[in-house]
């Protein structure tokens, strides 16, 4: 079965991005495909890179990052909900005159809704995660 997953929770104040990667795991683990992770909302707040979780607090950002990269699975991160809270990538800082050097996290990319859209007519199941 071929999953794409959207999270629309945020990574401090709900379990979606951690339900959603545990989901994720254990899909794959059992021999299925995720084609893609959308996040959405407030979610985008994993994307950015200058967060900092105390050493005993699990590190969602990169125990989403690691999945991503070992699965070479997209980590799309919704452009408009990002800039509305600041997630920014060089060339967004640099477009909306914030600077030139984003915080958009290694291993995520902005895109649009058409995006998450098309990954959802390639998936046999869309599954929500918070909001």
């Amino acid at each position: 079965m071929i999953f794409n997953l959207l999270i629309k929770g945020s990574p401090f104040s709900t379990r979606a991005c951690q339900s959603a990667l545990r989901f994720a795991q254990t899909a794959h683990a059992n021999g299925h495909q995720i084609r893609q992770v959308f996040f959405y909302e407030d979610a985008v707040l994993i994307a950015n890179r200058l967060i900092y979780m105390p050493s005993k607090e699990q590190n969602i950002q990169t125990d989403w990052q690691a999945l991503g990269a070992s699965l070479d699975l997209p980590l799309q991160v919704c452009i408009a909900a990002s800039i509305r809270r600041g997630v920014l990538s060089d060339e967004e800082a640099n477009r909306h005159e914030k600077g030139n050097q984003g915080n958009l996290a290694h291993g995520f990319e902005l895109c649009g809704l058409g995006s998450f859209s098309a990954a959802c007519s390639e998936s046999d199941q869309t599954l929500t995660f918070g909001g």
